[in-house]
């Protein structure tokens, strides 16, 4: 990781641009985590988010995560619950137990929920998927099959194991562009069978690496085709031990920009930022945004994970960022919740 005494030197423009709002859907009886917000028309807010019950705890989100879809007037609240917009659907479908990652967009008169779903409440059946519906409050049609299938060859297919943490753009061309986390099923294995790694917490691996690929379409539904160069982010390449995570894409001014959770290249605790030209190389990243502390002062609150903001995802309008929506742990129940921070 970068030494402490050079972390200022680091910081980028937009983690300068942040100030704290707040918590958001604090739920007595779910975990709340992955808030995907969005603007209607009449200028409200919808928030897409993944919840699960809290007798499943934490690990929950990868044995029975929903995705649940909230309402306000303004971005910090306070929300209206209204419904559950998906869930597993059972049987032999490859979603049939979990959805989670949430991420909606809104393309020509169309709603796309991007999403992660899971067959058995394993790591290894993660897949991306999409819902497609006309409102904002459904109904959702799903596709069929997985838009992002995994890699092949467990053995040398660096995405054989999941695809998973969907982030979705429309390039300048008019194509779409997917970015998903993958990482090898053979290293996964070995981390979890030899090294005794517990899936569904926050330990990271030894061999497993995860990274990000991209896919595009002419739809935004698909049919998706992998870029040829996958993965384009391996942060080990640049620093040892460091992985990607949670990314979030966008297209502002002319070039592509992402925001990511930190997973070891500063700490464990800050979120990153890049930019490319073109989607595909992408510089040397930055500081996104640093510990939710700095934004919301709460008192420690003695679970794992205390201190990240997970999963970003910006509020936009007319594609300018105005807020960053991130999932953190603790809040009035000690479970886990949305967090709010305005972007100046």
């Amino acid at each position: 990781m970068i030494a402490d005494i050079e972390i200022e030197n680091h910081y980028s423009e937009f983690s300068r641009s942040l100030e704290g709002v707040g918590r958001i859907l604090e739920d007595p009886d779910n975990n709340v985590w992955c808030c995907s917000p969005i603007y209607d028309d009449a200028g409200n807010v919808h928030v897409f988010y993944s919840k699960w019950v809290n007798d499943a705890a934490h690990k929950g989100w990868l044995t029975c995560s929903q995705i649940g879809h909230a309402v306000a007037a303004k971005p910090e609240g306070p929300y209206e619950i209204l419904d559950t917009a998906l869930k597993g659907r059972g049987g032999d479908f490859w979603d049939s137990v979990t959805i989670h990652n949430p991420t909606i967009h809104k393309v020509d008169d169309l709603y796309y929920l991007f999403y992660m779903g899971n067959s058995d409440g394993l790591v290894t059946s993660k897949r991306v998927g999409v819902a497609v519906s006309s409102s904002l409050y459904g109904p959702w049609e799903r596709m069929p099959n997985p838009i992002i299938p995994a890699g092949v060859n467990p053995e040398t297919d660096w995405d054989s194991a999941i695809t998973s943490n969907p982030a979705f753009v429309q390039s300048p061309d008019g194509f779409f562009r997917l970015y998903y986390k993958g990482f090898n099923r053979a290293d996964w294995d070995y981390d979890v069978n030899v090294k005794g790694l517990r899936p569904g917490t926050s330990e990271t691996g030894f061999r497993t690496n995860r990274q990000y690929g991209m896919a595009m379409a002419a739809c935004p539904s698909g049919p998706y085709a992998k870029h040829g160069h996958n993965p384009i982010i391996n942060l080990r390449q640049r620093l040892a031990g460091a992985e990607s995570e949670d990314a979030y894409v966008w297209y502002q001014d002319g070039r592509y920009r992402m925001l990511m959770r930190d997973m070891g290249f500063f700490n464990h605790e800050y979120g990153l930022i890049f930019e490319s030209q073109d989607g595909i190389s992408w510089g040397e990243p930055k500081i996104g945004y640093l510990n939710s502390q700095v934004y919301l002062p709460e008192p420690p609150n003695g679970l794992d994970r205390e201190g990240r903001l997970e999963r970003p995802q910006l509020l936009t309008k007319d594609g300018k960022p105005e807020y960053l929506f991130c999932a953190i742990v603790g809040g009035k129940y000690n479970t886990s919740s949305g967090a709010v921070i305005k972007i100046n």
